[in-house]
C-alpha cells in the first residue's frame, strides 16, 4: 500500500494537504513539496527498494523458533522408541486383526504366515433365506407345533412372517413354502448344494439355478461386505482348490445360526429331535462345510469356507490387498460382461470406515515416499507452465471457473432432492416404482381424499378406503375367495369391515400378532400377503428404510435442496454485479505475468520452497507414523456387548440445527472417544443367562496424543515460515522492479534477500507462528 502511494507521488505533484499529512503541518507549501520529492540519491531514494533506515524488532523469535526444532527432534526420537508405522498400512481383517503379525491384540489369530487381507464365505447371511426356508415352512411348522411352547410358538410364527405382525410389513420372500418331506428335502438340497458343491459354483450365480437370482443379482455385490468375511490368508488364489491340494488337516463345519438369531431356538429343537427325523437328516446332509485348513486359514473353520465360484487376486502388484474376480465356469455360465460388472460392483463394495481410512493413509504415504516425490515434482513443474502461460488464458480459467461453480449449485440441489426420499439398498428408478403405483390407483378409481382419510399415527384399523392393490402393485384377492389365511373372514373380523378386495387390517385385541399397516391377501405364491398405502400418498415409502434413516434428516436435506437452488440463484446475481471487478482482477493478474516475464529468474524462489516444502514434509510424515501407530493397551474394552448398539453406539436423530440432550446420539463402547474402535460379531457368543452378547470391539488404527499434536504444530510453523518468507521475497523483488527505470535488465531477487533476511527474518517467525 505505500509503495502505491509512493508511485502515485512521482506521477503526479502532491497537494499541500497530501504533504503536510506525509511530512509535517508546520510548514509551507514550497517546502512541503520539496521535501517529499523522490530523487535518486536523495534522503527519500527508493530506487532501489525501501528506504534503508530499519533497526531490529523481534529479536526473541528466532531463539524460539530454533528451541521448537529441537523440541521436534526430541518428541521424533520418543516416537521411534514405541510406534510401529506398520500398523498403519498393514491390512486388517473383519474384527481389527493385522494380517502378517505374530501377535493381535486381545487374543487375536496368529497371521504371521497369512499376509494378504483376501475374503471367505459369510456362513450366516449367505444361508440366511434357505435356512428360514427350511424353519418356516409347513413341514416345519406342523413339527414345531408340538415341540415348542404356546408362547414359543406364537414367537415362531411372527419371526417367519407367518402372520401379519409387528415385526414384518410382509411375509418373507424365502423361495416358496415346503409343504411335504420330500419337496422339502429335494429344494433345500439342490439350493445348499451350490454353496457346498464347488462343480455346482456356475449354477449359484446363474438366474436360473435352484437359488434364482439371490446371489445372480448386482445388489448382492453391491453388499459385499455382508456375504462376505475380511479374512488374512497366505494369498488371494486361496479357493476350495486350495483345500484338495493342501496338506493340511480339512475341516468341516455343520451350519448353525447366530445365538442371537430369532430363529436360533427352532433351529436347534429341531436339529436335536427324534420328532422331525427327516428335517434332521436334511440339516445335517445338506448344511455341512468343507473349511480351509488352520495352516492356511488361522481361524474357526465357520470364517474358513471359500465361496464357491469366486476367486481373487491382488489389487494391484505388491499390493496386500484382494480383489473379487469369477471362476471360468462362472464366466461361461452368466458371461463376461455380467462377470465383469459383478467383479467391479464387488471391490467398489469393499470400502474402509473414516477412521480406518485415515491411519490408512498415514501407512500408505510411509510405504510409497518415492511416489510421493515423484508426483510433487511431476507437479510443480504443471505449475510452472501453468505461470508461464496464465497470461494468456486467465481469463479463460476465470470464467469457466464461474460457470462449473453455478453447475455445481444446480447439480448439488438435484442430488440433495434426490437423497431426501431415496430408499435404502434402492435405486432412484426402485424408490420410484411406489409413487407410479399410487399415481396409477389415483387416476385409474378416481377416489376422493375424503374416502382414504386414515388415522397417519395408528396402524391402519380405521382405514375404509378402496385400496385394492399393494404398495408393489399387486392386486388384492377378495377377503370371502381367498383360501391361504382361512380365518380372516368378514364373520371372524365383524369390525374390520372386510368387503371386496380392498386393503385392511383386522385384528383382534387379544391377538398375539398384528400388523402395522393395512394389508391384503394377494395369492402370489412368494408374498401371500402384502402391506398397502392408502391411495393418494405419492411420497415413497420405503419397505426397508431410507437411505437417510431420521426423518427429521430427510426433510432437511428436502429443504435444503431448495436452499441450494436460491444460493445458486443469488450467486449468477452477485455475478453479474461483479462482473466489472472479475475484469479488472483478471488484467491484474496478466499485469504479473508480465514481471514473471521480466525476471524468470524469480522462478527459483518457488522452486526452493517447493523443494524444502517436499522434503520437510517427508522427514515430518516419516516421523509422524510413529507417533500415529502408538495405541495403548487400555484404550479399547476387552469384552462382549450384547447388541451393536451397545458396542458402536447410535447417531443422533436430529436436525444439525436442534440441540439439547435428546438430539445426542448414544456413544458406544468401542467408540467412546475418538479415534474410535470398531464393534465386530464374533460367532462364539458369550452368554449371561439366557442373553447372548455377541459383539466385541477392535482398537483403531492409530491414536492422537500431546506429543502428535507438538509435531503437527511444528509442522504447520515450518510450512508457513517456508511460504510467508518466499512470498515476502517475492514482494521484495516486485517493489524494486516497480520502481526502476530498467525494468528488464534490473536484477531483483539478490537486493531483495539483502533486505528480507537481516530486517524481516524475525517478523516472518512470528507471522508463521501465528498462522500455525
Amino acid at each position: 500500500q505505500a509503495s502505491t502511494v509512493q508511485a502515485t507521488s512521482v506521477s503526479r505533484k502532491p497537494t499541500p494537504e497530501a504533504a503536510c499529512t506525509m511530512s509535517r503541518c508546520c510548514c509551507t507549501n514550497a517546502e512541503k513539496e520539496k521535501d517529499n520529492k523522490f530523487t535518486v540519491g536523495g534522503e527519500n531514494d527508493i530506487s532501489e527498494g525501501p528506504v534503508q533506515r530499519r533497526s531490529c524488532t523481534d529479536v526473541f523469535c528466532i531463539p524460539v523458533f530454533i528451541l521448537a526444532q529441537l523440541a521436534f527432534i526430541g518428541v521424533t526420537v520418543m516416537g521411534l522408541a514405541d510406534g510401529n508405522p506398520a500398523r498403519l498400512y498393514r491390512p486388517r481383517d473383519y474384527r481389527g486383526a493385522y494380517c502378517g503379525a505374530e501377535q493381535n491384540w486381545n487374543g487375536g489369530p496368529d497371521t504371521s504366515n497369512a499376509p494378504m487381507l483376501s475374503y471367505t464365505m459369510n456362513m450366516f447371511s449367505t444361508t440366511d433365506v434357505i435356512m428360514k426356508q427350511l424353519v418356516c415352512s409347513s413341514v416345519s411348522k406342523s413339527a414345531l407345533e408340538s415341540l415348542l411352547t404356546s408362547p414359543e410358538f406364537d414367537e415362531y410364527l411372527c419371526d417367519c412372517c407367518l402372520v401379519p405382525c409387528g415385526r414384518c410389513d410382509g411375509a418373507l420372500d424365502n423361495g416358496g413354502d415346503l409343504k411335504t418331506g420330500s419337496q422339502l428335502q429335494s429344494t433345500i438340497s439342490a439350493r445348499m448344494a451350490e454353496l457346498t458343491n464347488a462343480s455346482q459354483a456356475a449354477k449359484l450365480f446363474s438366474p436360473t439355478g435352484a437359488n434364482g437370482d439371490l446371489f445372480g443379482s448386482a445388489t448382492f455385490w453391491e453388499y459385499t461386505t455382508k456375504y462376505f468375511n475380511a479374512v488374512c490368508l497366505p494369498s488371494c488364489n486361496t479357493s476350495i482348490a486350495t483345500i484338495n491340494a493342501s496338506s493340511g488337516v480339512v475341516r468341516t463345519y455343520l451350519y448353525s445360526p447366530a445365538k442371537d438369531d430369532p430363529l436360533y431356538l427352532e433351529w436347534r429343537v429341531l436339529l436335536n429331535s427324534s420328532l422331525a427325523s427327516d428335517i434332521k437328516a436334511t440339516m445335517e446332509k445338506d448344511f455341512t462345510f468343507q473349511a480351509l485348513p488352520y495352516s492356511v486359514c488361522p481361524y474357526e473353520p465357520e470364517l474358513c469356507v471359500p465361496m464357491p465360484g469366486v476367486a481373487f487376486s491382488k489389487i494391484t502388484f505388491g499390493s496386500d490387498f484382494c480383489t473379487f474376480e469369477m471362476s471360468a465356469d462362472v464366466i461361461d455360465a452368466i458371461g463376461s460382461a455380467a462377470a465383469s460388472t459383478f467383479e467391479s460392483i464387488g471391490g467398489s463394495s469393499m470400502v474402509l470406515p473414516a477412521n480406518e481410512e485415515l491411519g490408512k493413509w498415514a501407512g500408505d504415504f510411509q510405504k510409497t515416499i518415492d511416489t510421493f516425490a515423484v508426483v510433487s515434482a511431476s507437479s510443480f513443474i504443471v505449475g510452472l507452465v501453468f505461470l508461464i502461460l496464465v497470461r494468456f488464458f486467465v481469463g479463460c480459467c476465470v470464467w469457466l471457473t464461474i460457470f462449473m461453480t453455478v453447475l455445481m449449485f444446480f447439480f448439488g440441489g438435484f442430488s440433495t432432492y434426490v437423497l431426501s426420499g431415496q430408499c435404502k439398498g434402492a435405486t432412484l428408478m426402485e424408490s420410484g416404482q411406489q409413487t407410479v403405483t399410487a399415481v396409477l390407483m389415483v387416476v385409474k378409481t378416481g377416489e376422493d381424499s375424503a374416502s382414504e382419510r386414515m388415522d397417519p399415527q395408528a396402524d391402519g384399523s380405521d382405514y375404509r378406503g378402496a385400496q385394492r392393490r399393494t404398495k408393489t402393485g399387486k392386486l388384492c384377492l377378495n377377503w370371502a375367495d381367498q383360501t391361504d389365511f382361512p380365518k380372516y373372514t368378514a364373520a371372524n373380523y365383524n369390525r374390520s369391515d372386510l368387503v371386496s378386495n380392498f386393503c385392511r387390517n383386522p385384528y383382534h385385541e387379544g391377538d398375539a400378532n398384528k400388523a402395522t399397516m393395512i394389508w391384503c391377501i394377494t395369492g402370489v405364491a412368494h408374498a401371500p400377503w402384502e402391506e398397502c398405502v392408502p391411495i393418494g400418498v405419492f411420497r415413497p415409502q420405503c419397505l426397508h428404510g431410507y437411505a437417510i434413516d431420521t426423518q427429521k434428516m430427510r426433510d432437511t436435506l428436502w429443504g435444503a435442496s431448495f436452499v441450494i437452488w436460491a444460493v445458486g440463484l443469488i450467486w449468477i446475481i452477485v455475478i453479474m454485479c461483479f462482473v466489472r471487478r472479475i475484469r479488472l482482477a483478471i488484467a491484474l493478474n496478466k499485469v504479473a505475468a508480465v514481471f514473471l516475464g521480466n525476471n524468470p529468474h524469480i522462478l527459483w524462489v518457488p522452486i526452493m520452497q517447493a523443494v524444502i516444502a517436499i522434503a520437510g514434509s517427508v522427514t515430518w510424515m516419516w516421523s509422524a507414523s510413529f507417533l500415529l501407530s502408538q495405541v495403548p493397551a487400555g484404550y479399547t474394552p476387552t469384552g462382549h456387548f450384547e447388541t451393536y448398539e451397545e458396542a458402536q453406539g447410535t447417531v443422533s436423530t436430529c436436525a444439525f440445527w436442534e440441540f439439547g440432550e435428546d438430539c445426542k446420539g448414544t456413544k458406544g463402547q468401542c467408540a467412546d472417544r475418538w479415534p474410535m474402535g470398531l464393534a465386530w460379531k464374533d460367532n462364539n457368543c458369550e452368554m449371561d443367562g439366557d442373553v447372548a452378547k455377541c459383539w466385541r470391539c477392535a482398537q483403531p488404527r492409530f491414536t492422537l496424543d500431546l506429543r502428535f499434536a507438538w509435531s503437527v504444530f511444528i509442522y504447520l510453523w515450518n510450512n508457513a515460515f517456508n511460504a510467508a518468507f518466499g512470498q515476502i521475497v517475492i514482494a521484495m523483488a516486485v517493489s524494486v522492479w516497480f520502481f526502476t527505470g530498467q525494468k528488464s535488465q534490473t536484477p531483483v531477487v539478490a537486493p531483495a534477500f539483502r533486505t528480507v533476511v537481516p530486517d524481516h527474518l524475525r517478523s516472518v517467525a512470528l507471522g508463521a507462528f501465528v498462522v500455525a
